[in-house]
Parts: C-alpha cells; sequence; structure tokens
C-alpha cells in the first residue's frame, strides 16, 4: 500500500515536469544527511507535503538558476527513491542530457517534521546546481588524482601504489571544498526556500536532529551551529 501511494506521488510530480532517467555523476555532490531520530510522519501527510513544496519551490529555484547563472540546463527534475532500506537522504546531480536531477528519499520526506524543512532542503539541494559546485568538485577530485599519481611516481612507487595515489588523491580534491561548498548551498538553498514563502530558520531546525560533523578530518560538511548561524544571517538580509 505505501508502494501504490509514492507511486501515486510520482505521478503528481510527474506533472510538475517531464521524465528522464537519472545518470549517478562520477564525483556526486556530498548529499544532505537528515537523522531519524523522531518517529515518520505518516506516508499521505508525507506525500502531501512534499508535492505542495515542490510546486512552490521549484520555479523559483528555476528563475534563480536562469537569472544567477543563466544556465542552458535549469529545468530541475525531482525524483523520489522509494527503494526499501534507503537512509534518509538527498542530493544533486545531472542525467546524461545534463538536465539537474535533486533526489530525494522516502525516509527523508517523512522524517521532514514541516514543509519548511522540505523547502529548505529542496533549495540546498538546487543551490548546489546553480552554483556549479559538482563540476568543480569534479575538476578538483580530478586535480587531486593526477598530482597524487605524480607524486607516487616521483616516489618509485609502483603500479598498485600509483593507483592507491590516485585514488586518495581524488577524495582529498573532491573534500577540497566541500564544507564550503555546503555552506554557499545552505545561504542560496535558505533565500530560495524564503522568496517561496517558507521560513528557513524553521526548516533548518532539522540540523538539531542529526550528528554534528564539527571539524572532522576531511569531513564532508560544516558544523551544524555554522550551518544555523548562515541561515539566520540570509533570512536577516532579506529582511526576516
Amino acid at each position: 500500500m505505501a508502494t501504490r501511494r509514492w507511486g501515486m506521488m510520482l505521478v503528481m510530480l510527474a506533472g510538475l515536469q517531464g521524465c528522464v532517467q537519472p545518470m549517478p555523476a562520477p564525483v556526486p555532490p556530498q548529499p544532505l544527511p537528515v537523522g531519524t531520530s523522531t518517529p515518520l510522519l505518516p506516508v499521505e501527510e508525507a506525500a502531501e507535503n512534499f508535492v505542495a513544496v515542490v510546486a512552490r519551490v521549484k520555479p523559483v529555484a528555476e528563475d534563480y538558476c536562469r537569472s544567477l547563472r543563466r544556465l542552458a540546463n535549469c529545468d530541475f527534475q525531482i525524483v523520489i527513491d522509494d527503494r526499501p532500506g534507503q537512509p534518509a537522504n538527498a542530493f544533486q546531480t545531472v542525467d546524461r542530457t545534463g538536465r539537474p536531477i535533486l533526489a530525494f528519499t522516502v525516509p527523508l520526506i517523512r522524517d521532514a517534521r514541516n514543509r519548511d524543512e522540505l523547502a529548505f532542503v529542496l533549495g540546498h539541494e538546487a543551490a548546489h546546481h546553480i552554483a556549479g559546485h559538482l563540476p568543480r568538485q569534479q575538476s578538483t577530485a580530478v586535480a587531486g588524482a593526477v598530482l597524487g599519481g605524480i607524486l607516487a611516481q616521483m616516489s618509485g612507487g609502483g603500479e598498485q601504489a600509483i593507483a592507491s595515489a590516485q585514488e586518495f588523491g581524488a577524495f582529498v580534491g573532491a573534500r577540497q571544498y566541500s564544507k564550503e561548498f555546503e555552506l554557499e548551498a545552505d545561504m542560496l538553498g535558505a533565500e530560495i526556500a524564503y522568496v517561496a514563502g517558507f521560513d528557513p530558520r524553521v526548516g533548518a531546525a532539522f540540523f538539531d536532529r542529526i550528528p554534528d560533523p564539527g571539524d572532522q578530518f576531511l569531513g564532508s560538511h560544516p558544523a551544524n551551529s555554522d550551518r544555523k548561524r548562515v541561515v539566520a544571517e540570509t533570512v536577516a538580509r532579506l529582511g526576516g
């Protein structure tokens, strides 16, 4: 029954956009983690919230995309991963044609306490595309892999050592700006949600329900307090 309900929601979303099969990016942006320490919303309520939020936030995000970047492809496709056992998660990638995809798992949608949280997460993921984070992250990953391979060769490493150095270099390179990217996406995502009529400060409350990454070595996300501060400053700047 739950699968049927999510299928109906996908049909409703299809009315807002076309259907394209997604292709994972070689170095996808870091997903926005969401905790599940509190009971999930009922399926019907979560579905209604998500469809309502998409209807209001998607056109605003597309307007920002066209005005700020003048990108050729600002037609966001929102997809739902309803496979059993998926964690609460959201991320941005592109399909084979370069169309931006914003993907959400069912647990994330049901974990959102209110529409403001969903609007902020949707704005955040859209902001990754608008800010060009994916190609920038891929570029730093490639540069890191090349540098790692060169250093391994210079130190006399064998084929396996060079491959390992390239892999680690790509890992470090992909995270070189990841915290900066997350804060940029928080700021622009908060603005998108605010313009769409939601309160990003309420939306950012979900940071209180997830582990605080703090200053972990090679961590991909900033401290939760920094993210909430950026959201509050953004809303204040907008007059909220």
